[in-house]
């Protein structure tokens, strides 16, 4: 069964940075856009940024400019890297296919923007 794997989350202070990477198996991925999510305690899970197959990157606003998407279709793999973190961005990430989430969702990984 396809599946993607996320890693590179962390523990890191207001105004630090942290690079995600997923990969993903199988031969969905470069037929997919792609996404990243996140989900806070207590909050739906909301996107955060999504790529097409051919590299067109969207942001909601809340991480216009801090957060930048990017795929690596010969590595079956996307990117999230995130700057000037502040604690609103504390959340389990994870990524999936937009806009049909085609990957099992797994278990994330956790972000913790803390002083």
């Amino acid at each position: 069964q396809a599946q993607v794997v996320v890693s590179g989350g962390g523990l890191v202070q207001p105004g630090g940075s942290l690079s995600l990477s997923c990969t993903a198996s199988g031969s969905l991925f470069s037929i997919n856009g792609m996404a990243w999510y996140r989900q806070a305690p207590g909050k739906q899970r909301e996107l955060v940024a999504s790529i097409t197959t051919d590299g067109r990157a969207i942001y909601p606003d809340s991480v216009k400019g801090r957060f930048t998407i990017s795929r690596d279709n010969a590595k079956n793999s996307v990117y999230l890297q995130m700057n000037n973190l502040t604690p609103d961005d504390t959340a389990v990430y994870y990524c999936n296919a937009v806009p049909y989430s085609v990957y099992p969702w797994g278990p994330g990984t956790q972000v913790t923007v803390t002083s």
